[in-house]
């Protein structure tokens, strides 16, 4: 998916507020049927970490994250949209979710609680790799023998995708730092927009994938299907196959997510693929939010939600109206896609 990054904000708030026919973000989301709740104690539960502070532990996480990703890439039947190669969110980091292997299956988990790299297989057998300060090619190393010992047999396209410069993972020196601080509230930032964003996915009828986390771009996203088919990608993603990018955009879409390299603190984005005449210049809320030109998405600075005074009504704000971007400007058939739960389905 699409990676996003911070700028100028100050551009879209003119416009929002000389824009008569714009509902605010609670009007909207209380349409949409979405309940907010209570505000909390929003330091505690939407942490700070600034982009600039653990740069070099994000870019070895990205490459281990690679690594193992490709495990389920080759591992898992193919899924429309390679949604069968992504992560989820857990309570203590990320998963990969059951990996066939054979009749047999195996699991990696990444636990940002006790910095370990940890492989179950269907057998009860388990094997550790501890996360600290370690180069790409080490981690590369003891990943794939622990894998040998634990009879699970599988090879992979051991160079990175869509970044530049792609240092084949054997030989990759460079990236050796791990912030097991910065990793932990790295997973914060993304439990908190899952938890947010599993909520928003909640409430679309048509086709919609999981909230799901690509390590390609190292991006948490959801994305929502209008239903028609898409003109090709041009694919020019750098390192990656264009027919990756077929693939993935093969149908008329609206996608939104969290990348920690936009803004201070990371940010959240949406687009629209195709983009529909009208879709950069609609009224989204909050007034942070801005269209960045050069990345043609909709942009969210991660601290415009931290800071708020209510957090989830912010961001739902967010992906709310650029959702309504895309589906109103694409005619969309909302009243077939946007869910309605029957009386009584609703949970109290």
């Amino acid at each position: 998916m699409k990676k996003a990054a911070g700028g100028d904000v100050g551009e879209r708030s003119g416009m929002l507020e000389g824009n008569n026919t714009c509902r605010c973000a609670r009007q909207r989301i209380e349409e949409a049927g979405i309940s907010t709740g209570e505000s909390r104690d929003v330091a505690s539960v939407w942490p700070a970490l600034r982009v600039g502070t653990w740069t070099d532990t994000r870019d070895t996480l990205h490459m281990w994250l690679q690594i193992v990703g490709k495990l389920r890439l080759v591992g898992a039947p193919m899924v429309n949209h390679w949604w069968q190669t992504t992560f989820y969110v857990t309570p203590r980091g990320l998963t990969t979710g059951s990996i066939p292997d054979g009749t047999h299956s195996f699991s990696v988990d990444f636990d940002f609680h006790d910095h370990q790299l940890r492989i179950d297989t269907d057998s009860g057998a388990r094997a550790v790799v501890a996360l600290e300060a370690k180069t790409v090619a080490e981690f590369y190393s003891q990943v794939m023998a622990v894998l040998r010992e634990l009879d699970v047999h599988t090879t992979i396209n051991a160079s990175p995708n869509e970044v530049e410069p792609a240092i084949p993972f054997t030989e990759n020196q460079q990236h050796d730092s791990y912030d097991p601080e910065a990793a932990h509230l790295f997973w914060r930032q993304l439990h908190q927009a899952d938890r947010v964003m599993q909520r928003f996915r909640g409430r679309f009828a048509g086709k919609v994938s999981p909230v799901h986390f690509f390590w390609g771009a190292m991006d948490l996203a959801c994305t929502r299907f209008s239903g028609r088919p898409a003109p090709q990608h041009p694919g020019g993603v750098v390192n990656c196959p264009d027919w990756v990018m077929v693939e993935g955009y093969s149908h008329e879409l609206s996608s939104c997510g969290f990348w920690p390299g936009g803004g201070e603190e990371g940010a959240f984005y949406a687009y629209a693929y195709p983009e529909p005449d009208g879709f950069r210049a609609y009224p989204v809320t909050p007034e942070q939010a801005y269209y960045d030109e050069k990345l043609g998405e909709y942009v969210l600075p991660y601290e415009a939600v931290r800071t708020a005074a209510d957090p989830d009504a912010t961001l739902l704000g967010f992906l709310q109206s650029t959702y309504e971007a895309a589906a109103i400007n694409a005619n969309w058939d909302r009243d077939a896609l946007d869910y309605q739960p029957v009386q009584g389905a609703r949970p109290k």
